[in-house]
């Protein structure tokens, strides 16, 4: 069994290091290539980059910054943001990340998935989905920065995924995105109960226990988060962390 990750996740809007709150009112926190820097230093597992604004304003991926990225970090590092072709994924794995993540561009055709895992290796090829909670006890997915809501049921689209064999699923809470009050553990228990592929968690990480309490109960391949690695104390201080490794060893242990 492969060991658990603590990710930090990076949002850039504008070119610059933001955090969100629900999806919404990006807070600037600062560069993309100074935050990869400290994250070097504090030796991370891996680090996930989600461009939001490439599917929004229906762009391809910002391919410098993809390279600047890259060639600072010393972790592997899995990209994210308009990721739409075949020809995207090779250039962007080419610039030297290990990993690619597709959202909107696997909800339009879900077979971009396996060509891209093609011409790529299936392993490298990540799946983010943005889910929100219904008024039916149950999710519903969306895209476009939680902005557009999709009419594929989130069970019958785990199960495709599971079928195809992705590389990985990061599964994204919009309700639990940048509140600092836990992970959402039912929506976990859901997508274990639907898939056996790799599975990280982002969304609600506001303590180390979080974190712990995640891997324990699930025994997932990834536990990330975002405010968690860049604010500090009750004022969000913008404080970029990570855990030291006494600490990382608590948090890893059973």
């Amino acid at each position: 069994m492969l060991r658990s990750r603590i990710i930090p996740c990076l949002l850039i809007h504008k070119g610059g290091l933001v955090k969100t709150v629900g999806f919404k009112d990006p807070k600037y926190v600062g560069d993309p290539i100074n935050a990869v820097k400290i994250f070097n230093e504090k030796e991370v597992d891996e680090l996930i980059v989600l461009d939001i604004d490439a599917t929004v304003k229906e762009r391809e991926p910002d391919f410098e910054t993809i390279k600047k990225l890259a060639v600072e970090c010393r972790m592997p590092l899995c990209y994210g943001g308009g990721v739409s072709s075949v020809e995207h994924a090779k250039k962007i794995i080419n610039l030297g990340a290990e990993k690619l993540a597709i959202n909107s561009a696997a909800i339009k055709d879900i077979s971009i998935l396996e060509k891209i895992g093609k011409a790529v290796g299936m392993q490298s090829v990540v799946v983010v989905i943005d889910v929100r909670k219904n008024k039916k006890d149950g999710y519903d997915i969306y895209i476009r920065n939680g902005t557009q809501k999709v009419e594929i049921l989130f069970e019958d689209y785990l199960q495709k995924l599971n079928q195809i064999g992705v590389g990985e699923i990061v599964i994204n809470s919009i309700d639990a995105d940048g509140t600092m009050t836990g992970y959402d553990m039912r929506l976990v228990d859901i997508v274990r109960e639907a898939v056996d592929m790799p599975l990280t968690v982002l969304g609600g990480a506001g303590k180390y226990d979080d974190i712990k309490g995640l891997i324990q109960k699930h025994h997932i391949i990834g536990a990330a988060a975002g405010s968690l690695f860049v604010f500090k104390g009750k004022f969000r201080a913008v404080l970029i962390s990570y855990p030291l490794k006494d600490e990382k060893k608590n948090i890893l242990s059973n």
